[in-house]
């Protein structure tokens, strides 16, 4: 039985962010290592390369649905629980990627796959709670989302190094099974860290949850992000799309009330209508747009051929991906400035800076697009305010969120993240159908919408501090006792 006011022993909190890091590292190999072998995949399937967008696009529809309902597991029946078998499906579906040999038994093991990506969300509930009861709490939480950030984005370097240099030497089974490995290793760690008591949990923890919510934000967000695929696939003229689309819109309205009733909902809309959290949680939306949108649209901007399409700068696939790099790099150096930004302008301040800079760097693509030395500076500008954010948000989640619901809050903003890259993803694939003027949309959605970010954060930044004032008061996590 713990004290109320004491915290359990266990691991030095270095230590769990060691732990946490090392899962970060597997994150990033999924995340890096694919790209320079999708082709051989192909061949490998027998399959066409547009077919290969089926797999991104289901990934992206499973992840938006499994994260929020993981999320809020944790919660329930504990953080370090739910990390620990999101891990094993991970793992799993790795393998079966690695020995797929069909493309219907590889679209099942990639859409798994998408598990991983509840993993930082969790990892921040994690070190939110262990550090319950520290007058820094919101400093840690800051401090230790940008480490994981950077530990990601740099292994995504690697990876998509090592896998450009092993391509041509091993086979791709052989290939396919080092991620596989990479996640299977973070499962003996995993078991290393202590779990934290949950707020008023239960053992299991499944007579709590909220499956009419799920089921319900699960027909929704199925059908809009379906409606989304059906948008790239068939174009803006596409009916069964606009359909799918309005059904997923209209469906919101009975999940919301469902959830509004709920004793213990899924998704706590009263806590998601306060401007503390609603602001986070649309900015997560916004930067998704750029950060998980645009980056086929750099990809092939950068290319293009401009004696044969009049834009572009025609790089190789290995001058592309030093771009990438330079892009991957600066993310990770703007993740450990969160703290340094933080201490001088506040955590706001901090987050409005990164939309603001990632909405110049977007801009800049209009005046210097036909520069392939500004390419650089503009990359590395959109990498440090991209960093910034994406190590804040889920931290921002969790310092405005009830200590029973931090999972469940920072889960909120990678789902958010999610369904904006999606809309994004859609909307993007038709405008490069317009030639040059089309990559000229893209660059301005994207800037318009880090300066929306900027304008929200901004406008609701004294409802934040009164929410983060007010949620102080009552330490989460094992400050508590697990009773309570």
């Amino acid at each position: 039985m713990l004290r109320r006011g004491c915290r359990p022993a266990g691991h030095p909190l270095g230590a769990v962010i060691a732990l946490l890091a090392a899962v970060e590292v597997a994150s990033g190999v999924i995340q890096g290592y694919y790209g320079p072998v999708m082709v051989d995949i192909a061949h490998e399937l027998d399959v066409s390369y547009a077919d290969l967008n089926w797999l991104e696009a289901a990934q992206l529809i499973f992840s938006a649905l499994v994260v929020p309902a993981l999320a809020r597991l944790g919660d329930l029946v504990g953080h370090r629980r739910v990390l620990v078998l999101a891990t094993a499906v991970t793992a799993a579906a790795t393998w079966g990627i690695a020995f797929a040999p069909s493309f219907p038994l590889m679209l099942v093991a990639w859409t798994l796959q998408g598990t991983y990506v509840v993993w930082l969300p969790i990892e921040v509930a994690i070190i939110h709670r262990r550090s319950a009861g520290r007058p820094d709490q919101g400093r840690v939480t800051r401090r230790t989302a940008a480490v994981l950030v950077a530990t990601l984005e740099l292994s995504v370097i690697v990876a998509a190094v090592l896998a450009g240099q092993l391509a041509d030497r091993v086979s791709l089974t052989t290939m396919l099974m080092l991620p596989a490995v990479a996640v299977t290793l973070c499962l003996p760690l995993l078991w290393l860290l202590e779990e934290v008591p949950v707020e008023g949990g239960r053992p299991d923890g499944f007579p709590r949850f909220d499956w009419g919510g799920l089921a319900r934000l699960a027909l929704a967000v199925l059908a809009v992000l379906g409606g989304l695929v059906l948008v790239r696939v068939g174009g803006l003229s596409s009916a069964p799309a606009w359909l799918l689309l309005v059904a997923g819109l209209a469906l919101l309205v009975p999940w919301w009330r469902h959830e509004a009733r709920h004793h213990d909902p899924l998704v706590d809309v009263r806590l998601l209508a306060q401007p503390a959290q609603w602001s986070v949680q649309l900015t997560a939306f916004l930067v998704g747009i750029s950060l998980l949108g645009a980056q086929v649209p750099l990809s092939t901007y950068f290319r293009s051929d401009p004696d044969v399409h009049g834009f572009g700068f025609g790089l190789t696939a290995a001058e592309g991906s030093a771009r990438v790099a330079l892009y991957v790099a600066c993310l990770a150096v703007g993740a450990l400035g969160l703290g340094a930004l933080s201490r001088l302008l506040g955590a706001r301040g901090a987050m409005v800076t990164g939309c603001l800079t990632y909405a110049v760097g977007y801009a800049a693509w209009l005046p210097l697009h036909a520069s392939p030395g500004a390419a650089w500076g503009v990359m590395g500008v959109i990498g440090l305010g991209t960093g910034v954010l994406v190590a804040a948000i889920p931290a921002a989640a969790a310092a405005v969120a009830p200590p029973g619901r931090v999972g469940s809050a920072t889960g909120l903003t990678n789902a958010a993240k999610t369904i904006g890259g999606g809309l994004a993803s859609s909307v993007f694939a038709l405008c490069l159908g317009g030639g040059l003027a089309g990559y000229h949309a893209v660059w301005s959605i994207c800037a318009v919408s880090g300066l929306l970010a900027a304008a929200v954060l901004a406008f609701t930044s004294r409802a934040s501090e009164r929410a983060g004032e007010g949620i102080s008061e009552v330490p989460a996590g094992p400050a508590r006792s697990p009773s309570r």
